[in-house]
C-alpha cells in the first residue's frame, strides 16, 4: 500500500494578544516624588496665604508707591568723578572675585569630575567642598573676612570668590565629565603623563565652557556686590547703603539705576560672548558617524601625519609627527591679543581694588584669633526667635518660588522659539527676561520695603519678581530643547498650536521644569537670608544685627541653621532629579 501523506491541517490564525497600551506601572520612588512635589505645592500656597500676599495688600500699598516716587524723584546722581570711582571700584572687586573663583575651581573640578579624578575619596572630598562653598552665604563669609583682613576690598573679593566656587566648580566638573574621551585616549596611548593629558586632551575641549561660565558668574557677582555693600564692602553697594541710612532716596535710587545699567550691560556682553563660544564647542562634539575617536587628528594641535610613500623621508615624517604646536595664523594671533588684553585688564583690576600680598599675609596672622570669635556657636538666649525667623525665611522662599513660577512659566513659554507665535514675540519676551535679570534682588527688595513696609511681603515680592529673570530663561531653554520630531508628528495630524504644546512640548520638558523650580527654591532660600539685612523679613536681620553688636557666636548659629536648611533643599532636589531621570 502506498502511504498517503495528508496535508497539514490549516493552522488557526495567531491569536493577537490584546495588550492594550497602558501607562507604566508607578514605582514607589516615583509615587514618593509626586507626593513630595504635591506637598511642596500645598506648602507654598499656605505660605503665600499666611504671609498675607494678596490684592488688598498691593492696593493698600499703592499710596506708598506714589509717596515713594515723590520722595525719590528727581534722581540725584553724584559727580562724574565720584561715580566713575565707585563704578571702577565695584568692577575691580567683581573681576578679582571671579578670577579667584576660576583659579580655585579648576583644580577642584578636575578632582570632582568622575573621568579625571585620581581617587574616589578625592572626588567625594571635592564634591563636598563645592557643596560647602555654595551653602555658606557670601554675606557670612564677608563678615568673617572683615574680622580677619579689616576694611577694604580684600574681604569682598575673598567672600565672593570662595562662595562662587560652589557654582563655578560644579559647572566646570560637569563640563569635564561631558568631554569627548577620544583626544585624551590618543595622547595617553602616546605615553603622555596625567598633566599632559589634561593640558592637551581635556583643557582645549572645556575652555569655551569654562570661559562662558566665568562670564556668567561675573554677571552674578556684580549683583551680589550690591548686597555686600550693606556689610561694608566698598563700591556702589556701600554708597547705596549709606544713602539709605541717611534716607537720601534720590541719591540711593540714582546709584541703584547705575547698578541696573551696569548689570544689564554685563548681562548683554556676557550673553553675547557665551553664545559666541558655546556653539563652537557643540560643533566639535558632534563628530560624524564612524569617525574614530582615537584618531590623532582629533587631538587639538596635533597634525595628521602624511600618508606613507608621499615622498617624505622617515626622519621628515617623524619631525612632522613631533610638531604639536599650533601655527601662528590669524586665529592664533587674535587669541594671543585677547589673552594679553585680558591679562592687562585683570592686572589693572587688581591694582584698582587695592589688593596686595602684604594685606593678605598680615591678615592670615589674625586668622586664628578671628575664627576663635566665631566658635563655639551661641544662641544669645534668642534661639526661639532665630528658629521663628528661619521659618519665616523658608516661607518667603516658598511663596516667592510660587510667585516666580506662576509668572515665569508664561513668560518663558512666549520666549521659546518653538512655542511663541512669532519671532517678534520671542524677541520681546527674551528682552524682558534680560531686563529683569539685570535688576539686583536687593534693589527690588528696597523698593518693595518702601512700598509695602518692612516684613516678609517685601521679600517675597522682590524674589518672586526677580525669579522671572532666571526661571523664565530656564523655562524657555528647556522648551526649546525638546525633541522637535514629536511636535512635527503631532502637527502632521492637524493638531493646533495649543494641542502641540500641551501634548508634545510640555510633557517632554516637564522633568526639566520641575528641576528648575526646585533649583529656584534653593536660590530663593539663600537670597531670602540676604534680603533680611534691608528689612525684607527673615533671619537675615538677626544675622546683620548680631554682627553689628559683635555677637559672632550668634552669627555662627545663624550660618549653621541656614546651611542645614540649604542642604535639606539641595538633597531633596538631587533626589527628585535622580528619581525623575
Amino acid at each position: 500500500m502506498s502511504q498517503v501523506t495528508l496535508p497539514d491541517p490549516p493552522r488557526p490564525p495567531p491569536v493577537r494578544e490584546d495588550k492594550a497600551r497602558v501607562a507604566a506601572r508607578p514605582t514607589l520612588l516615583g509615587t514618593a516624588a509626586a507626593f513630595t512635589m504635591l506637598a511642596l505645592c500645598v506648602l507654598s500656597l499656605w505660605a503665600f496665604v499666611d504671609l498675607k500676599i494678596n490684592v488688598a495688600t498691593l492696593v493698600d500699598s499703592a499710596g506708598n508707591a506714589v509717596d515713594f516716587l515723590g520722595r525719590a524723584l528727581p534722581l540725584d546722581f553724584p559727580p562724574w568723578e565720584e561715580l566713575f570711582r565707585l563704578a571702577r571700584q565695584t568692577l575691580a572687586i567683581v573681576v578679582c572675585a571671579t578670577l579667584l573663583s576660576v583659579v580655585i575651581s579648576v583644580p577642584v573640578a578636575v578632582l570632582a569630575a568622575a573621568n579625571t579624578t585620581p581617587t574616589r575619596a578625592g572626588r567625594l572630598g571635592a564634591r563636598g567642598l563645592i557643596v560647602l562653598a555654595r551653602a555658606v552665604p557670601d554675606v557670612v563669609l564677608a563678615i568673617v573676612f572683615f574680622r580677619v583682613f579689616g576694611l577694604g576690598a580684600m574681604a569682598g573679593v575673598l567672600a565672593m570668590g570662595l562662595h562662587s566656587v560652589g557654582m563655578v566648580g560644579k559647572m566646570y566638573a560637569d563640563a569635564i565629565e561631558q568631554i569627548d574621551e577620544g583626544p585624551r585616549t590618543a595622547v595617553r596611548a602616546a605615553g603622555a603623563s596625567r598633566l599632559q593629558q589634561l593640558a592637551t586632551g581635556v583643557l582645549p575641549q572645556v575652555l569655551p565652557s569654562f570661559t562662558a561660565n566665568a562670564l556668567h558668574r561675573f554677571d552674578i557677582n556684580l549683583r551680589i556686590s550690591v548686597v555686600l555693600g550693606f556689610v561694608g564692602v566698598d563700591g556702589l553697594g556701600f554708597a547705596i547703603a549709606s544713602s539709605l541710612r541717611e534716607l537720601d532716596y534720590p541719591r540711593a535710587m540714582a546709584l541703584a539705576l547705575v547698578v541696573l545699567v551696569l548689570c544689564i550691560l554685563a548681562e548683554l556682553l556676557s550673553g553675547a560672548l557665551r553664545r559666541g563660544l558655546l556653539p563652537r564647542q557643540e560643533r566639535r562634539s558632534r563628530r560624524p558617524a564612524g569617525r574614530s575617536h582615537t584618531s590623532s587628528s582629533a587631538v587639538p594641535g596635533v597634525r595628521k601625519p602624511p600618508p606613507v610613500g608621499d615622498g617624505q623621508s622617515r626622519p621628515a615624517q617623524q619631525r612632522t609627527l613631533m610638531r604639536v604646536g599650533m601655527p601662528w595664523d590669524g586665529r592664533r594671533v587674535r587669541r594671543t591679543v585677547y589673552a594679553a588684553v585680558s591679562f592687562a585688564a585683570v592686572t589693572g583690576c587688581v591694582v584698582a581694588a587695592g589688593l596686595g600680598p602684604g594685606q593678605f599675609f598680615t591678615g592670615l596672622g589674625n586668622l586664628p584669633h578671628a575664627l576663635g570669635l566665631f566658635w563655639p556657636p551661641e544662641t544669645g538666649s534668642i534661639l526661639p526667635t532665630l528658629l521663628a525667623d528661619l521659618w519665616v525665611t523658608v516661607k518667603i522662599a516658598l511663596a516667592a518660588t510660587l510667585i516666580g513660577t506662576v509668572l515665569a512659566l508664561p513668560v518663558g513659554a512666549l520666549a521659546a522659539r518653538n512655542v511663541s507665535p512669532s519671532p517678534f514675540v520671542t524677541g520681546a519676551f527674551r528682552t524682558l527676561i534680560v531686563l529683569i535679570r539685570g535688576i539686583p534682588e536687593l534693589v527690588l527688595a528696597i523698593v518693595f520695603v518702601v512700598i509695602t513696609g518692612l516684613g516678609a511681603v517685601a521679600g517675597s515680592l522682590a524674589l518672586g519678581v526677580g525669579a522671572i529673570g532666571l526661571l523664565g530663561k530656564l523655562v524657555a531653554d528647556s522648551l526649546e530643547e525638546v525633541d522637535g520630531g514629536v511636535e512635527q508628528a503631532l502637527r502632521a495630524t492637524g493638531a493646533g498650536r495649543w494641542q502641540v504644546f500641551v501634548s508634545a512640548t510640555l510633557p517632554q520638558a516637564a522633568p526639566a521644569l520641575v528641576g528648575h523650580v526646585l533649583y529656584q527654591l534653593d536660590v530663593n532660600i539663600r537670597a531670602a537670608t540676604l534680603l533680611g539685612i534691608v528689612g525684607a523679613g527673615g533671619i537675615g536681620f538677626q544675622l546683620l544685627n548680631a554682627s553689628r553688636v559683635l555677637e559672632f557666636g550668634v552669627v555662627t548659629t545663624v550660618m549653621l541653621l541656614v546651611f542645614a536648611t540649604v542642604l535639606v533643599v539641595e538633597g531633596l532636589a538631587m533626589w527628585f532629579r535622580r528619581t525623575v531621570s
